[in-house]
């Protein structure tokens, strides 16, 4: 399958090929209304088609990039061979194959999506977040979880109780000790409700926009999440400070032991005596004392981290070091005591460089859903769309009251099947559209089995508004609409031409023969010599080279013996080709007298030997000798034969008018 890159170059290269001039019939413009550029047989092309061509990588609001009058004949003319050729691939029903529809709709999928609301939306919610990313903050939370099979009475109490203690942290009282005390997240018995400094994209969606609202020292309004209601008090914001690569030894320690702790102070304190000795290597004492497995053996190399990646009394230490090579004090962690050096920093990476990952990150959380909620509601608004409730509400109670495999009956015996259930630009959907939507195999619904019947219906009505977007861009959108026009026509092209010019020329050998036997002047050599060529890549070998050749005759095992004399010892001493080459085209052997049997040149500071064998006149290149050369002009000549058949098969209409305009418009004066 052709990447979008492929379909590109044909359309430059190959859309615009050779062909033989034609004679064309100019027709009258007709008044008030839009008249085609050409009429191909019966398909009218308009200019702006022609004008989108020309404008790819030009503008011709700058004099500059105007064309000339002799470039805009040919491009027109190449043009016109272009939809010829495209006019064919439909005739033959190359539209019509499974092959391009396939290959037609991914195209289409992918070069649609920068025109979608979605993609608007989406590069703003990327944007939010990169921008985000450029400080960190600091913040602890209290979370306030619902019971099991939670009521709405329990809900209720659950943010009353989130709503008392932003209270009474507004009042005075210690916000941690509140965490402490009354948290349900688990670590706020030991870290007193402090979540320590991150960024953009490390907290669920409602929770980070709570967050970032927020002024150092203020308390948010309780926030709901999966978890349950948290309330937020901000503590600190900073410019983030990028990324990190650290080294680290660790010594392990087992639990409260005190024996054991003690143990392993004493030692992780000799290590860093150790190292500060001027000959210490630190990656030998890694190996030698780390206790951490996966590293020690790499010099307790650690893979780059950002604030809010590690746990915070490894961070706050790490981000402290300021030099490359700096090395900590021994720090204490749940995992022990840890010795820490620092390899590397760097900022925060561009958008350009961090957008996939952003994307990615955001295509799989909460962002998601919301991005796709605001979709829906402005399809909505911008076609006309119109719900009928009721008779929505009643298709639901059938799929809620009765085994799936019983609903399309009841609905035929209800007479709904061809009511109006919505309405999109005016266009009816009915139940029975609906019907068919679900049992059709094209969509994958993950719907909650206490509601079947919601999940398939918010998808039909996405689909359908995602296919009435389209097709307003396909009537609306003058850039879409040639885009997508242009990768089509790329498709049926390529085709055409795989099928009637490129592979029949690779597969048809006697056509390959037949047209190098029409054509032998085209396949001759020119004088040529049969020589050894050496390029010397070591100065100090030129010598011993030089002695070596100076009294050779060119032979057969010559270049045996230069190896085996100079490369085995020295392979980059020289390198060599032998052969036969053609002397006028060669940039060693057209500076050289071929009389004399050796020849030393230098040529742009490199210097050549050669070893001059017998030599050759113009004559016939083999069939062998030269069949890529046939095969490739065999394919200019199929095509130029294809184009040649075509323009006596199809009528030719150029409206001259439409043309001057064009004309008018990219040529400079």
């Amino acid at each position: 399958m052709m990447n979008s890159n492929q379909i590109k170059l044909l359309l430059l290269a190959l859309v615009f090929s050779c062909s033989p001039k034609s004679t064309v019939k100019t027709v009258e413009e007709e008044p008030d209304i839009q008249s085609p550029l050409v009429t191909i047989g019966n398909e009218e092309i308009f200019a702006e088609e022609f004008l989108y061509m020309l404008s790819k990588n030009r503008n011709f609001n700058s004099p500059d990039e105007k064309l000339s009058a002799e470039e805009f004949d040919e491009n027109f003319r190449l043009f016109v061979n272009y939809k010829l050729k495209v006019k064919e691939a439909e005739n033959l029903g190359l539209d019509k194959t499974d092959e391009f529809y396939q290959e037609y709709e991914v195209f289409k999928e992918d070069l649609t999506q920068p025109f979608l609301i979605k993609n608007t939306l989406q590069e703003g919610e990327l944007m939010k977040a990169y921008n985000r990313m450029k400080e960190v903050i600091k913040a602890s939370h209290i979370l306030l979880q619902f019971p099991p099979n939670a009521s709405q009475a329990d809900t209720i109490s659950v943010l009353r109780m989130a709503q008392k203690f932003k209270s009474d942290a507004e009042s005075g009282a210690d916000f941690n000790e509140l965490a402490f005390e009354h948290s349900d997240d688990p670590s706020a018995k030991d870290n007193r409700g402090s979540l320590g400094y991150f960024s953009a994209l490390q907290m669920v969606s409602p929770f980070e926009d709570a967050a970032f609202g927020l002024e150092i020292g203020q308390i948010s309004d309780p926030v709901l999440t999966n978890f349950g209601y948290h309330v937020i008090r901000l503590e600190d914001r900073k410019p983030n400070p990028g990324e990190i690569r650290v080294s680290h030894i660790l010594v392990r320690t087992q639990g409260n032991d005190p024996v054991s702790e003690e143990r392993s102070l004493r030692k992780v304190g000799e290590i860093y005596a150790e190292i500060q000795k001027p000959e210490s290597i630190w990656e030998e004492i890694c190996q030698l004392y780390s206790e951490d497995p996966g590293t020690k053996s790499s010099g307790g190399s650690l893979p780059w981290i950002g604030l809010g990646a590690v746990i915070p009394e490894f961070e706050r230490v790490a981000f402290a070091l300021s030099e490359e090579g700096e090395i900590s004090p021994p720090v204490r962690t749940p995992y022990g005591y840890h010795i820490i050096r620092l390899e590397e920093k760097k900022p925060l990476d561009s958008y350009e460089e961090m957008e996939p990952m952003i994307k990615s990150r955001i295509l799989r959380d909460s962002r998601s859903s919301l991005i796709q909620s605001q979709v829906v509601a402005m399809q909505k608004s911008r076609y006309g769309f119109e719900e009928n409730e009721k008779l929505a509400a009643d298709i639901e109670g059938i799929f809620a009251k009765n085994q799936r495999k019983d609903v399309p009956d009841i609905i035929l015996e209800r007479n709904l099947i061809d009511s109006v259930l919505l309405r999109i630009d005016d266009h009816p959907k009915t139940v029975g559209d609906l019907l068919d939507f679900m049992n059709s195999d094209k969509q994958v619904i993950r719907s909650n089995p206490q509601n079947y019947f919601a999940g398939w219906y918010d998808k039909f009505i996405e689909v359908n508004l995602h296919e009435a977007e389209i097709q307003d861009l396909s009537t609306n959108n003058d850039e879409y609409r040639l885009l997508i026009q242009e990768y089509r026509d790329g498709i049926l092209l390529f085709s055409l031409m795989n099928d009637q010019v490129w592979q029949k020329a690779i597969e048809d050998s006697l056509g390959q023969v037949k047209f190098y036997e029409e054509n032998q002047d085209r396949y001759q050599w020119k004088n040529r010599v049969q020589a050894i060529i050496l390029t010397m890549g070591k100065e100090e070998s030129i010598p011993a080279v030089r002695r070596f050749l100076s009294d050779k005759k060119y032979m057969s095992n010559l270049a045996d013996r230069l190896e085996n004399t100079f490369l085995l010892d020295s392979p980059l001493a020289f390198t060599f080709t032998d052969g036969i080459f053609e002397v006028e085209s060669h940039p060693v052997l057209n500076r050289i007298d071929l009389n004399k049997t050796f020849r030393e040149i230098k040529i742009d500071n490199k210097t050549h030997f050669v070893v001059v064998g017998e030599k050759l006149g113009p004559g016939p290149k083999k069939f062998e000798e030269t069949r890529g050369k046939v095969i490739q002009d065999y394919q200019e000549y199929l095509d130029q034969k294809l184009i040649a058949t075509l323009k006596e098969n199809y009528i030719i209409q150029v409206n001259e008018d439409e043309k001057q305009k064009i004309f008018d418009v990219t040529v400079s004066k």
